[in-house]
């Protein structure tokens, strides 16, 4: 079938509906994709087998006309998520050999709708990394090359960078990631796509290896706003198994997409223009101000006067999260073991081996904010500025339905650079941040190039549980933005 890496989910939803191509047909097609993007490293564990089963399945249920949400879709799985005798490493040495037994909740919902996973996706490793630099299994390539330095590879953001990379060179129409504190939207907006960051407990992480518990949450990473809102609809809903899971139905979210804006309150927060921001992204920004404006609705100013503590107080409550998540990892129950002559001695040399730099950093880190005579000073502090920044965005709500700023403080850099200075690299987390310490929506959205010809990103956040304004901004910035542009690597 012509063209047929170049159609959106929702296309190739309409196209398979009609029997245009079928979900075989489709499969083998994006298994071609995935093999074609092997240089770019996105995948760890490849499944052409299962994909093949799949789409078999599918075409015997839309035969019969029992298609789901999203029947016969050939989609990409972050590592993050647990897969039943699929091997699951989060990126990770540690978890060398872990093949689960049971599906995580997300994975479970998706299949259930019909979705085709062609594999598992790279990722910083336990999502730690704002580049996708750290994981075990190598760095992932940006499919997009700045015009300046065509020869340089660049990052595609962490740590959904394998995610994100897969879908923007088309070797996946869709794949899931996950949002600490920024790693869907980051990613999505380096690599020219679309990220979708749900409300914290609109998806269930059960089965999602954790990095920090009151941050971590599911969501889809798509070519088009239209795609992030089926899959999202497909991936969200309440589940009893995960205490954190909120119990409230599920929207249709793709009915909200479309409509003018003109009774919606879009918020333009002060805090946000920082010390040193490129005149490319302030000017993206205020472009992104000037389309809202054009389609109906009113800007309106807003503080958020806590911003400024916010990237602070996120690098002290994850790690401290993370110190806590990680201790399991310990020789004993599965994956990785390194012998020694005593228990501890196993211990100590499973996670020295184990564990890469960057999660050693951020347990030690952990560690040492939650131990005595420090936990009052650092991590109790921080909890305490988390819910200020949370009440600055309940205040703005009496005022805004929507904020509109950046999603990234520029575009994708190269690799290996800012790898040696980590306060450099967790700056690149600045605008996604505030949202994920507040457990808010977030969207970013593919809306210009840089100088270089890098894709950069517009960043939309909502209310608690209000995905559909978050779409309906989203969709509007996208139709305005006509972003067309397309990176100079394409498995499709």
């Amino acid at each position: 079938m012509a063209g047929l890496y170049d159609l959106t989910l929702a296309e190739t939803r309409a196209a398979l509906a009609k029997g245009d191509v079928s979900p075989t047909e489709l499969a083998s097609a994006y298994i071609n994709a995935v093999e074609a993007a092997r240089p770019l490293n996105a995948f760890i564990t490849e499944t052409p087998e299962i994909a093949m089963d799949m789409a078999k399945a599918a075409e015997a249920r839309l035969a019969r006309g029992e298609g789901g949400a999203m029947e016969g879709i050939p989609i990409g799985v972050k590592d993050l998520f647990c897969t039943k005798g699929v091997p699951s490493t989060a990126g990770s040495h540690i978890l060398d050999g872990f093949v689960p037994t049971y599906e995580s909740t997300v994975t479970a919902k998706l299949f259930a709708a019909g979705a085709v996973m062609l594999g598992k996706c790279n990722m910083d490793e336990f999502a730690m990394g704002s580049a996708n630099m750290t994981s075990y299994y190598g760095p992932v390539e940006n499919p997009w090359r700045s015009a300046a330095a065509s020869n340089k590879k660049l990052v595609p953001g962490g740590s959904s960078g394998g995610s994100a990379s897969a879908v923007a060179a088309h070797a996946v129409l869709a794949a899931t990631g996950t949002d600490t504190g920024g790693s869907i939207r980051q990613p999505a907006a380096f690599t020219g796509i679309v990220g979708l960051k749900p409300t914290y407990g609109r998806c269930s992480r059960w089965g999602v290896v954790a990095f920090a518990s009151s941050l971590d949450q599911a969501g889809p990473m798509t070519r088009t706003v239209r795609d992030a809102a089926i899959m999202l609809g497909a991936m969200a809903g309440h589940d009893p198994k995960d205490s954190t899971s909120v119990n409230r139905p599920v929207p249709d979210y793709e009915a909200a997409i479309g409509g003018d804006l003109r009774n919606l309150r879009i918020g333009v927060p002060r805090e946000y223009r920082v010390e040193g921001m490129p005149a490319e992204i302030d000017d993206l920004w205020r472009q992104g101000i000037a389309w809202l404006k054009d389609a109906g609705a009113r800007i309106v100013d807003i503080s958020l006067p806590h911003t400024k503590y916010a990237l602070p107080t996120y690098y002290i409550v994850a790690p401290a999260e993370a110190s806590s998540n990680l201790a399991r990892y310990d020789g004993v129950r599965y994956g990785l073991r390194v012998d020694g002559a005593t228990l501890q001695e196993m211990y100590e040399n499973t996670r020295a081996e184990g564990f890469g730099a960057e999660v050693r950093r951020r347990v030690m880190i952990g560690t040492y904010v939650l131990s005595a005579g420090y936990y009052d000073a650092y991590y109790l502090q921080a909890q305490k500025v988390r819910t200020r920044i949370a009440e600055d965005f309940h205040k703005a709500w009496e005022s805004v339905d929507a904020i509109l700023t950046p999603t990234a403080p520029s575009a994708a850099f190269a690799q290996g650079e800012k790898m040696d200075d980590p306060i450099a690299m967790y700056l690149n987390d600045v605008f996604t941040v505030p949202a994920s310490l507040a457990g808010l929506p977030a969207i970013s959205v593919p809306a210009g190039l840089s100088k270089d010809g890098l894709p950069l990103g517009l960043h939309v956040i909502g209310r608690p549980f209000d995905e559909e304004t978050v779409l309906q901004v989203g969709q509007a910035l996208e139709d305005a933005a006509a972003f067309d542009a397309k990176p100079g690597f394409l498995a499709g």
